[in-house]
Parts: C-alpha cells; sequence; structure tokens
C-alpha cells in the first residue's frame, strides 16, 4: 500500500508531518509513504537515521496557506502539496492521502481533485470524539458540509456505520441521530425526516442523541449536519482546553496543592489522553473515491504516525470498496 502525506500541511509543517512519516515508515515495512512537498525544506527534517527504503519524497514546490480560500486554492495552486497528494490518490498512484492542512482545501481537494464515490451526494468529514469508556464516537458530518438533507444523513450513517465496523472492528455499530430530544418527534424537519429514513436503513439506529450524553458512549456513530456537528465539536475541545487550564492553575496554587498533584498525577495524565485526539488519529473524508484523511492542524508526530496506522487498517480492510457496494446496492435496490 502506498500512502501520500501532505508534508506542507499543518501548524507545524513540514517538520511534524516528517517527523511522522519516518516513524510510520519505520514501524510498518509493508507501507510505502510518500512526502509530498518542497523537498528541500523536507530534507532539512530527516534525522541522522537516514530516509529508510520505503519512504520517498514527490516535490511539490507550492502550499495551500490557512488564510487561502480552499475552492480557489485548489484550483489555481496546481503545484501545492495538497493537490499534489490528492492527484497521487486520483491517479491511483497512492492508496490514501493524510494532510494536517486548510479543512476546507482538503474537502475541496476531495471533491475536485479526487472525487466522489458514485452515488454519493456529499462526503462527511468524521472523527473520533473522545468519550469515557475510550472507545469514543465517530461523528459525521463536522464541518465539510453546513447544510445538508435528510438523505445526506442516511449516508452518512451508512458510512460511518462500515467505518467503525471495517476500521474500529466493531460488530453492529449503534448509530445515533444528534438532536435537542431523545423522542422521535423531537427536532427541525431535517432531523424529522432523517428519523424516519434512518429507522428503515441497514443500520443499527438506536434513535436521537443529545448532546450532552455523546461523551457517555451514547452511541458508535453520531450523525448530524456539518453545521451542528462543527459547533459540537469546537464546544468540546474548548471546554477540555479550559478544564486542563483550570486543573493546572488549581494544582500549581499552594505547596500542599502540588503535594496532591504530585499523587494525582497519573490519573489526571491518564484521562488527558483518553480525552487527546491525537490519539486518533485523523478523520477519514468519508464518500470520497480513495482514502483522504484529514489530522487536526496541531498534531504533533505521533498524531500523524496514527494517521498511517488509520489508512492501513482501513486500506486493508477495503473500506472505500464496501462504502460503494452499499451505497451501489441501496441505489440499485
Amino acid at each position: 500500500m502506498r500512502i501520500a502525506i501532505d508534508a506542507m500541511g499543518g501548524d507545524h509543517a513540514p517538520r511534524v508531518p516528517v517527523k511522522g512519516a519516518l516513524l510510520a515508515a519505520r514501524e510498518w515495512s509493508d507501507a510505502e509513504i510518500v512526502l509530498v512537498g518542497d523537498e528541500a525544506k523536507i530534507k532539512e527534517h530527516l534525522d541522522d537515521g537516514g530516509m529508510p527504503s520505503n519512504l520517498s519524497i514527490l516535490h511539490a514546490p507550492d502550499a495551500i496557506l490557512a488564510e487561502d480560500e480552499p475552492v480557489r486554492a485548489v484550483r489555481r495552486k496546481k503545484d501545492a502539496s495538497m493537490v499534489a497528494a490528492g492527484r497521487l490518490v486520483r491517479e491511483k498512484s497512492a492508496d490514501a492521502m493524510i494532510s494536517a492542512g486548510n479543512t476546507g482545501a482538503l474537502v475541496a481537494t476531495g471533491l475536485l481533485i479526487v472525487g466522489r464515490i458514485q452515488g454519493i451526494e456529499r462526503p462527511g468529514l468524521a472523527p473520533v470524539l473522545p468519550t469515557m469508556d475510550g472507545k469514543g464516537t465517530l461523528a459525521l458530518d463536522m464541518g465539510a458540509n453546513p447544510d445538508a438533507a435528510p438523505e445526506h444523513l442516511l449516508q452518512y450513517a451508512v458510512m460511518g456505520s462500515i467505518y467503525r465496523e471495517k476500521v474500529h472492528g466493531i460488530s453492529s455499530p449503534r448509530v445515533g441521530l444528534l438532536n435537542i430530544g431523545t423522542e422521535a418527534n423531537k427536532g427541525n424537519e431535517v432531523t424529522k425526516q432523517a428519523y424516519a429514513l434512518l429507522e428503515q436503513a441497514p443500520v443499527r439506529f438506536v434513535g436521537n442523541v443529545e448532546a450532552r450524553d455523546v461523551l457517555e458512549g451514547a452511541c458508535d456513530v453520531l450523525v448530524c449536519d456539518g453545521f451542528a456537528g462543527n459547533i459540537l465539536l469546537k464546544s468540546m475541545e474548548g471546554t477540555a482546553k479550559a478544564l486542563f487550564t483550570a486543573l493546572k492553575a488549581e494544582m500549581t496554587r499552594s505547596l500542599l496543592n502540588k503535594l496532591a498533584a504530585a499523587v494525582l498525577k497519573p490519573g489526571l495524565q491518564s484521562f488527558k489522553n483518553k480525552m487527546d485526539y491525537n490519539e486518533h488519529g485523523a478523520a477519514p473524508l468519508l464518500g470520497i473515491d480513495g482514502l483522504v484523511l484529514k489530522s487536526h492542524g496541531s498534531s504533533d508526530e505521533n498524531a500523524i504516525k496514527n494517521a498511517v496506522r488509520q489508512a492501513r487498517m482501513a486500506l486493508s480492510n477495503r473500506l472505500v470498496e464496501a462504502i460503494s457496494t452499499e451505497i451501489s446496492r441501496k441505489r440499485d435496490g
């Protein structure tokens, strides 16, 4: 399998993507990893151990920046690292691509460069939200499409269910619909219509799920439109950041608190790791005719390595083919 990594995408590029690629290449010899980006800048971050035989560089001198308008940048910056990685996937020269760069640009790359699976109307961005049981909840859409029709939410449910089964090994994953109440008649017209569709869908639908229950692991797949989903995601990230900042301030307030913090540190670190997106690697853009993974902009090298692990698992279990087959069966049936 061949996996392309956008070396120029992310807050700490190209250092972090390069270091993450090195970690992955040295751990998984069956994966051929291609670093796509400015060759000279990439080579500055190769360590003394040299470049493993399963790691290569594809020179792409340009980069899409965080402030770039996504669609315009993808269309105009033909030599940008993200666009070049997308072309590799479209041309089947790579089986997957990973980027920590501009989210909107990556969605545009998926749509305009790689292309959608036939029958998919709108792809969805699907990160794993942390839960108290450590299993996480795959949530989609978390920002690729602010507006969604009931049929789009149905497709998200099908794709998310297949992903959980193929990549995370969850048999018959529970699918929930994000809503303002658990009753079937709650929500706006889109969620009410989506509820009826999901009841008849080839998934294990467990009904509406309120935002307050997501962290408790109320479902394995959470379905929502990109507007509500992105608000939920950013709210969780902000709450976690504020919580740990407040805890740190309190634990260092006095000598007694510092002594207590020393005792609690292992448990607090374990809890922090459970809530850390870096442990989950990347969010797949489901519905694209090729495997496209979005890492968090502030990812470290461990998160990039975990994204490669995700890609290997998805490719080994033929995720894209499974989604395509199910959508074709639904369309033809």
